[in-house]
């Protein structure tokens, strides 16, 4: 499981420590984060997390071998809630692209915002993107699964009034390739 921008880590450790039997590469540029998330490891005994300091998109394409991802967690990226900067949003279709070639058939792809326009964006993306199908048959978004424990900052987000949308979509089997 690839978890990209996990915070200080405390919800990564936390599902890390309910599931055992799955291991986390969790990657960030915030270096407090990543002290704090090998601290919670460390003390939790979870030998289930790795952390991965810098950018995810040079992970994806240089680093991990196609189909080796089980599945995919992006929790409250950055919005860019500017116009100008809404490029530099993370769930865009040349990411997805990317994206879609590491994670293994059947994969689940996790995203969580509290920034609705971002919402909608990447409801958007992940819908166009033929290599995703969303596990909604009404092709919205998805109530809270309750393995994504609630961050101390969602509860803040939450307490403000902000909607929190949960977006829960499959790798869809590839292209070219046959179900028998």
């Amino acid at each position: 499981m690839l978890e990209i921008g996990f915070g200080m880590g405390e919800a990564t450790a936390q599902m890390a420590a309910a599931d055992p039997g799955t291991n986390i590469l969790a990657v960030d540029v915030h270096t407090p984060g990543q002290g704090n998330l090998l601290s919670l490891a460390d003390r939790g005994g979870l030998t289930n997390i790795r952390v991965g300091n810098g950018d995810a998109i040079i992970l994806l394409r240089e680093m991990l071998p196609p189909d080796s991802l089980a599945g995919l967690r992006v929790y409250f990226p950055d919005p860019w809630p500017k116009k100008r900067h809404h490029k530099r949003r993370l769930i865009q279709p040349e990411f997805l692209g990317l994206a879609a070639t590491r994670l293994r058939p059947g994969a689940l792809v996790h995203c969580a915002t509290d920034w609705e326009p971002y919402a909608e964006q990447m409801l958007e993306v992940l819908t166009a993107h033929p290599g995703f199908a969303n596990t909604r048959a009404d092709g919205g978004f998805a109530p809270r699964p309750g393995f994504r424990p609630l961050t101390r900052f969602e509860g803040q987000g939450l307490d403000k009034g902000h909607v929190v949308n949960d977006l829960l979509f499959r790798r869809v089997q590839h292209e070219g390739r046959r179900n028998h």
